[in-house]
């Protein structure tokens, strides 16, 4: 069986719903402390998939996820670096989006360039929403054709079901046209809010990317919390073979992840 760790601290508050959503594919999961991975980093070795839940990490004081993230790069860093190497998939969000972003793993190297041994400063930010106020409501999203992220990469995100929960005051995609265009042309652009519900005015409508590798996915929206399809703001009025066709995209994206290491395990 596939074992999953999701990394927790004091003002997390979305740990539970990613262990269910890593649980609910057919994965272990332990929900681990940072400050006992930060004892022992080596304990990481141990998993084929790591979760970065969302809430109000240590209660966000500073800045959004500035603290877990000052703590997981002095001693976390290089674990984390290393299970990326071995194909490990990450996904961080919302809260946890904001502490991958400031942790320096997202957006990472460029391609084709190894991970640095210490983490690098980000060339992106998650800043306040363009309306200065804390959005909490199910947005539609899009997937990019060319993405190369393995939790998004090839998802149908067409009808009703292709939407997902927000809550967040701070997830305003910002960084330079430049990088932009690099993530764009590199697709590590994972996901995008429609044209017309890009709520937090994030440039480019991006509303998640990955690194190079595919394997680290950070986005503002919970997919953990669209596992199942009472979860779905107008779930009755879906139709009913859609909802007896396939999964809700939440849980899907969990999938997606699950297959891809067990396709790699196969390979090896």
């Amino acid at each position: 069986m596939m074992r999953a760790l999701v990394i927790t601290a004091p003002g997390i508050n979305c740990d539970r719903e990613l262990a269910e959503a890593f649980e609910g594919v057919g994965a272990r999961t332990d929900s681990v402390l940072l400050e006992t991975l930060r004892r022992e980093p080596s304990r990481i070795d141990q998993y084929q998939l790591i979760g970065l839940p969302g809430g109000f990490s240590y209660g966000d004081d500073i800045a959004a996820g500035r603290i877990m993230a000052a703590l997981m790069r002095r001693e976390v860093y290089p674990a984390l670096r290393e299970a990326i190497a071995r194909g490990v998939p990450m996904i961080c969000p919302c809260n946890g989006f904001q502490i991958a972003v400031q942790a320096g793993l997202l957006p990472g190297p460029h391609q084709g360039e190894g991970w640095p041994v210490q983490p690098a400063d980000s060339t992106i930010a998650l800043a306040q929403n363009e309306k200065a106020r804390f959005f909490d409501g199910w947005t539609r999203i899009e997937v990019p054709s060319n993405t190369r992220c393995v939790w998004t990469a090839g998802l149908d995100c067409s009808g009703d079901d292709a939407l997902l929960p927000s809550a967040h005051g701070e997830g305003r995609f910002v960084t330079s046209q430049a990088v932009l265009d690099r993530l764009d042309a590199n697709g590590q652009i994972a996901l995008r809010y429609s044209s017309d519900d890009n709520f937090n005015g994030s440039m480019g409508a991006v509303a998640g990317i990955c690194d190079s590798t595919g394997l680290i996915f950070g986005l503002m929206p919970h997919p953990e919390r669209s596992l199942h399809w009472m979860q779905h703001p107008w779930w009755t009025r879906v139709d009913p073979r859609v909802r007896s066709a396939r999964e809700p995209l939440g849980r899907r994206m969990f999938q997606a992840a699950l297959n891809h290491v067990r396709g790699a395990c196969v390979g090896n």
